[in-house]
C-alpha cells in the first residue's frame, strides 16, 4: 500500500487546525509550514506532528511549494488549517491508495460549513485538486488563489473535505480584509486598475449573483450574511486597488 503525506500552511490558526489533524491524523507523514503564529497553532500542531518548519511568507503557492519539497511519501493530501475530511474520504483515500489506477491526481468536493450547516448555493461546493502523486503536481506560484498543475490524468472524489472557511462574523471581516489587500496586490501588479465606480458596480453585482441568480436565498440568514459579506469583498478589492495606484 502507497504512503501519504499531508501538507498544511499555517499563521495563527488555533481556531480551526485542531479539528482539520483529528481528520488526518491516521496519515503516514503531516507537515505543517507556519509563517509566524502568535497563537497556540504550534503547540497544538506538536501533539499531532513534530514536522514542524517556521518560515517567512512568500505568498500561497510558493509556500505551498515548500511544504511540498518537504514531503517524503508516495502520495500527497494538500489541506488548509480550516479544513477537515469527511470519514467517507478517509476511506476513499485509503481504496485510492491500497489500488492504484492511471490517475496521478484526484480533484475532491469541498463545501462550505457556516452556522453550523452546509452551504448548499451562496458558496456551493467547489472541485479543486487536493490528491496527488508525489512528483506529478506542483503548485502556481500566486500569491492567492493558487492552483494546482498535474502532468498526468486527473480523476474526482466525491466525497468531501468540509471548509470552514467562516467560523464568526469576525472571521469573516478578518479574512475578507486579508484576502482583498493579496488580490488587489496580485492585480496591480497584473497593471490592473480599480475606480469608485468599479468598486461600487462590481460590489452590487456580486450580491445579485451571489443571492439571487445562485439561490443563497435558499440557504436563509447563512446565505443572506454571506452573500452581503462576498459584496463587501468585490467593493474592498477595487478600493484598495485604487489605493495602491495613487500612493505608487
Amino acid at each position: 500500500m502507497a504512503e501519504l503525506s499531508v501538507i498544511i500552511i499555517t499563521k495563527n490558526e488555533a481556531r480551526n487546525i485542531r479539528r482539520c489533524l483529528e481528520s488526518i491524523k491516521w496519515a503516514d507523514e503531516i507537515i505543517i509550514v507556519d509563517s509566524g503564529s502568535q497563537d497556540d497553532t504550534l503547540a497544538i500542531a506538536r501533539e499531532y506532528t513534530d514536522n514542524i518548519f517556521e518560515t517567512d511568507w512568500l505568498g500561497y503557492g510558493k509556500q505551498k511549494n515548500r511544504a511540498l519539497d518537504l514531503a517524503t511519501k508516495d502520495w500527497v493530501l494538500s489541506l488548509d488549517a480550516d479544513e477537515q475530511i469527511s470519514p467517507e474520504l478517509k476511506i476513499k483515500i485509503n481504496e485510492v491508495l491500497m489500488t492504484p489506477k492511471n490517475y496521478v491526481a484526484y480533484t475532491i468536493k469541498r463545501p462550505v460549513v457556516f452556522l453550523h450547516k452546509i452551504i448548499k448555493y451562496a458558496c456551493g461546493a467547489d472541485n479543486t485538486v487536493r490528491l496527488f502523486k508525489r512528483g506529478c503536481a506542483h503548485f502556481t506560484d500566486d500569491i492567492v488563489h493558487e492552483t494546482v498543475k498535474v502532468d498526468g490524468k486527473v480523476s474526482k472524489i466525491d466525497e468531501p473535505i468540509f471548509h470552514y472557511s467562516f467560523i464568526d462574523v469576525a472571521a469573516i471581516l478578518e479574512k475578507m480584509n486579508k484576502y482583498t489587500s493579496l488580490v488587489a496586490e496580485q492585480r496591480a501588479a497584473a497593471g490592473k486598475k480599480g475606480s469608485v465606480f468599479k468598486a461600487i458596480s462590481h460590489a452590487i453585482w456580486m450580491f445579485i449573483k451571489v443571492y439571487l441568480l445562485k439561490a443563497g436565498f435558499l440557504d436563509g440568514r447563512a446565505g443572506f450574511i454571506l452573500s452581503v459579506a462576498f459584496a463587501e469583498g468585490a467593493y474592498y478589492r477595487y478600493i484598495k486597488l485604487l489605493t495602491l495606484e495613487k500612493n505608487s
